[in-house]
C-alpha cells in the first residue's frame, strides 16, 4: 500500500499539470511565453509549475504567491533528495 501511495504522490502533480494544460491551455499560455518552460516544469519541478500556473494573475505573481511557489519547489526538491537517499541506502545494502 505504501508503494502505491508513493507512486501516486509522484505522478499526481504531473498528471494535474497535464490536465490543466489540456483543459485550459489559455491559463498555461498566459503564465508562460513559450511551451518549453511548462514542459521542463512538467519533467523536473511539476508541483512548483502547477502552483505557478494556478496562482498566475495578470501582471505576474506577488508576495505570498511566490511563497507558495517556493514551498512547492521545496517539496519537489525534497522528493528528488528522498529518492536519491533511498537509492543510495538500497544500493549499499545490496553490495554488502
Amino acid at each position: 500500500m505504501g508503494c502505491l501511495f508513493v507512486l501516486l504522490a509522484g505522478v499526481f502533480p504531473r498528471l494535474a499539470l497535464l490536465i490543466v494544460w489540456i483543459a485550459r491551455p489559455a491559463m498555461v499560455n498566459a503564465a508562460f511565453t513559450s511551451w518549453i518552460w511548462p514542459l521542463l516544469g512538467l519533467l523536473f519541478l511539476p508541483f512548483a509549475t502547477l502552483m505557478y500556473v494556478i496562482l498566475w494573475r495578470v501582471g505576474g505573481l506577488s508576495g505570498w504567491d511566490w511563497f507558495w511557489v517556493a514551498i512547492a519547489a521545496l517539496l519537489d526538491v525534497s522528493h528528488w533528495g528522498a529518492g536519491a537517499a533511498q537509492r543510495r541506502s538500497s544500493s549499499s545494502t545490496v553490495t554488502t
